[in-house]
C-alpha cells in the first residue's frame, strides 16, 4: 500500500533530525520535563536534550525570569541525580533561591570567570564532560561559529547546554536548537491571602529547529510547571478586586 504524503513528510522529518544534531527518541522513553502541551512544539513531542538552548533577554527583570524558568528545567533534568555547572562573569542567579525549585545548591558547580570572553571557552570545555547533566552559561556575545562549536560538543557528550544571552537582537543567527524569551507575569493569590504567589512567566519559544514556535503562560507550583489561563492586565486588576 503506497505511503501517503503525510507519512512521507513525517519520515523525512525523522531522517533529518540526526543530521541536525538532534538525537531521535524513537524506541526510547522520552523524558517528561513537565511542560505539558508545550512539548508538541518540539520534534517528536520531546524536549531536545544533548542540544544547545538560548534564552535571550535585554532587561534585568527578564534575566531574573529566565533564571527562574531555567531553574525549573534543571529541577527536572537533575531529578535522578547528577551535577550541573553554572558559568558566568557576573552571576544573575542567587544559589539559595534554587531550593524553591527543589534543587540543592551544592549540586551545582558555580564557575565565576573574570573575563566575558572566557565564558564560552569554559562552557565548551565543560560540555565535553559527560559526567555533567547540564551546563548553563551567561554571556553577552555569541557568534554562529561559537554556537556551532558548542553544539558539536554536546552531540559527542550528550550534555545539555543552556545559554543566558544578554542581547538587543532576538533574531541573531546562531546554531542553537531553540531560542527563548522569558518575561515575568504578576502572580495571583486566591481571595485576600497575604504573601507572594507562585512564580509565573510568559514563555515565548521564538525558534525551534524542526518544530513549532509558540507562546504560553506558565507558573511553578508544587515542584512542577503548570499552565495558567491567559490573563490580561485589566483582568488581573479585576481579579484582585473580586478575590
Amino acid at each position: 500500500m503506497p505511503a501517503t504524503k503525510a507519512d512521507i513528510i513525517a519520515q523525512l522529518r525523522r531522517d533529518i533530525l540526526p543530521l541536525q544534531g538532534l538525537k531521535s527518541t524513537l524506541g526510547t522513553t522520552p523524558v517528561d520535563v513537565g511542560l505539558g502541551p508545550m512539548k508538541y512544539a518540539f520534534p517528536n513531542s520531546s524536549f531536545p536534550f544533548a542540544a544547545i538552548h538560548e534564552f535571550c533577554y535585554n532587561q534585568i527583570e527578564h534575566a531574573t525570569a529566565s533564571c527562574g524558568f531555567i531553574a525549573g528545567l534543571l529541577s527536572t533534568f537533575m531529578r535522578n541525580g547528577g551535577v550541573s555547572m553554572w558559568i558566568s562573569s557576573s552571576r544573575n542567579i542567587f544559589p539559595p533561591a534554587l531550593k524553591l525549585f527543589g534543587i540543592e545548591p551544592d549540586k551545582i558547580i558555580f564557575l565565576d570567570v573574570h573575563k566575558q570572553k572566557d565564558v564560552l571557552w569554559a562552557m565548551e570545555e565543560a560540555l565535553k564532560c559527560d559526567s555533567l547533566t547540564t551546563v548553563i552559561a551567561e554571556t553577552k556575545q555569541i557568534s554562529f561559529t561559537a554556537s556551532r562549536r558548542l553544539q558539536l560538543a554536546v552531540e559527542q557528550s550528550g550534555v545539555t547546554g543552556l545559554i543566558l544571552h544578554h542581547t538587543q537582537n532576538l533574531f541573531n543567527i546562531t546554531s542553537c536548537v531553540t531560542r527563548w524569551k522569558i518575561t515575568p507575569l504578576p502572580s495571583l493569590l486566591p481571595g485576600d491571602i497575604p504573601g507572594v504567589g507562585f512564580p509565573r512567566w510568559n514563555v515565548e519559544l521564538l525558534k525551534v529547529r524542526n518544530g513549532k514556535p509558540g507562546s504560553w503562560q506558565i507558573e511553578w507550583a508544587s515542584n512542577r510547571f503548570r499552565h495558567v489561563p491567559t490573563v490580561t492586565p485589566i483582568q488581573f486588576e479585576e481579579q484582585k478586586k473580586t478575590g
